[in-house]
């Protein structure tokens, strides 16, 4: 797109036209992540600011989805997948699988450029992770981030998430 240089970074700075021709240009390519391993990122990566992951939780809850970070927003909210037809969804968990298959479409060498870590790995860690965080929160909590992250658990495929039960 010939503007793809603009000072202009978000797509809502842009008019109808314009959004029409960039998003028609360009490979639209969504990474997607479990809404409760995100929370679980999150904590991990501001460890000290919360005492427990339960009153993390509780603080993503009271803040909501319009006053919240983009590091817990649901993702629906975030990137329009009703609005924007995307060319690839890749879901983490599957990165080394999905990422290789854009490298070869890309037309760039795969094994140089994907990350060490397994696949398998980071779920393993994950599903250890999830289980131990999602014990410390009540079922009223529970309940509340099911339906805080519905719209995500809708439009993706997250069936072994601990929102999903």
């Amino acid at each position: 797109y010939r503007r793809q240089h603009a000072r202009k970074t978000q797509l809502s700075k842009f008019n109808q036209t314009e959004i029409r021709a960039m998003l028609g240009s360009y490979t639209k390519v969504l990474f997607v992540r479990d809404p409760f391993h995100r929370l679980i990122a999150t904590f991990l990566q501001g460890m000290g600011i919360n005492p427990s992951f339960s009153t993390f939780i509780q603080d993503v809850l009271d803040t909501g989805m319009y006053n919240g970070t983009t590091a817990w927003k649901p993702l629906v909210s975030l990137c329009r997948p009703c609005l924007i037809q995307y060319d690839y969804v890749v879901m983490f968990g599957f990165l080394r699988q999905e990422l290789g298959h854009l490298l070869r479409q890309a037309g760039l060498p795969v094994g140089s450029l994907l990350p060490e870590l397994t696949d398998t790995q980071g779920q393993w860690t994950y599903r250890w992770l999830s289980e131990q965080m999602f014990s410390e929160l009540s079922v009223q909590q529970k309940k509340q981030l099911a339906h805080f992250y519905r719209w995500d658990l809708a439009a993706f495929p997250f069936s072994s998430s601990f929102l999903s039960d």
